[in-house]
């Protein structure tokens, strides 16, 4: 007996340069499409009887929800597994692991350290596999801030997004979208901590632009994003950075600089007082919990493009 299903080219998600901007525009259009059922409590299962493993090395509150609430929102099942059930390449290595989970599985998303673990599990792996978060590359939660973006202000394209803080995962994430889909980034770091070049990997230098002053980066911008000062792994570099990072603080001077109708995100959890003011993140211009949320939403846009194509 033949089936009629055609079976869907494989595609990874490891970061944000792995789909085009057409692919993008997409998804964003699915993400409110998916998450306008939900608001209805409208049942939406294209994803039925399919399972999705998540594998944490790095634990996480928001990545574990949104993934885990939205496959089951799509009609999947989720296995998960935590840092002592399956840590790769410590019980086997993670050629093998990846040959067998995959054999089990529809899907799989990974949040771990190293950018060369998701690399090497996705090179042996005959499902898609999702970056949950590494320390290189933070895709989903950029994906979930734009669609934000698109939600309160329209198209990101053509816009000037100002990142304050750590040359980060999401530092690295935000300069390849807006080399992939038009828009500028305002990059302002401390001494030290600046982003990787030969690691964003960004092929055209017009779409950022560095500076030493957190607040001329945030001059004219559309969005102020930040996070916190001391990423998962880096914790003995806490009190080293707290120095270091004193003045690259988000504020109410910052937002006042940004255009009038700037919005304020931080992919959470925040420290207020350190990287981001009391005053910003629970003020008018803060759009931190819908960015949350939409975590979820555009994971599940994601999940389905991945399984299903171009619904």
């Amino acid at each position: 007996m033949t089936s009629n299903v055609q079976a869907m080219p494989l595609r990874h998600y490891l970061q944000f340069t792995d789909l085009s901007a057409d692919e993008y525009a997409h998804l964003f259009k699915r993400a409110a499409f998916i998450k306008a059922k939900f608001k209805a409590y409208e049942k939406y299962q294209p994803l039925a009887d399919r399972t999705l493993a998540m594998i944490f090395e790095k634990a996480s509150t928001r990545t574990r929800v949104s993934f885990e609430a939205g496959m089951y929102q799509l009609g999947g099942s989720v296995v998960h597994l935590t840092t002592g059930d399956s840590q790769l390449g410590r019980a086997e290595p993670i050629e093998d692991s990846a040959r067998v989970i995959s054999r089990m599985v529809d899907l799989v998303m990974i949040r771990t350290y190293g950018q060369d673990k998701i690399e090497n599990f996705a090179a042996h792996s005959r499902v898609p596999v999702i970056n949950g978060l590494t320390n290189e590359f933070h895709p989903c939660q950029i994906l979930a801030d734009i669609f934000t973006y698109i939600e309160h202000r329209g198209s990101i394209k053509g816009k000037t997004v100002a990142w304050v803080g750590d040359g980060n995962n999401m530092a690295n994430t935000w300069l390849q979208a807006a080399d992939l889909l038009g828009f500028k980034v305002h990059l302002s770091t401390p001494s030290g901590y600046e982003v990787d070049p030969a690691v964003v990997g960004v092929r055209s230098a017009a779409s950022t632009q560095f500076f030493k002053d957190p607040m001329q980066a945030c001059e004219g911008a559309d969005l102020v994003t930040t996070d916190v000062w001391t990423s998962m792994g880096y914790e003995a570099e806490n009190e080293a950075r707290k120095k270091a990072f004193a003045d690259w603080c988000v504020d109410e001077d910052m937002m006042k600089v940004a255009k009038p109708d700037a919005l304020f995100m931080h992919c959470l959890p925040a420290h207020r007082g350190e990287e981001v003011s009391a005053e910003v993140i629970d003020g008018p211009q803060s759009v931190v919990w819908d960015e949350a949320e939409n975590r979820m939403h555009a994971q599940k846009a994601l999940m389905e493009f991945l399984l299903l194509g171009q619904v």
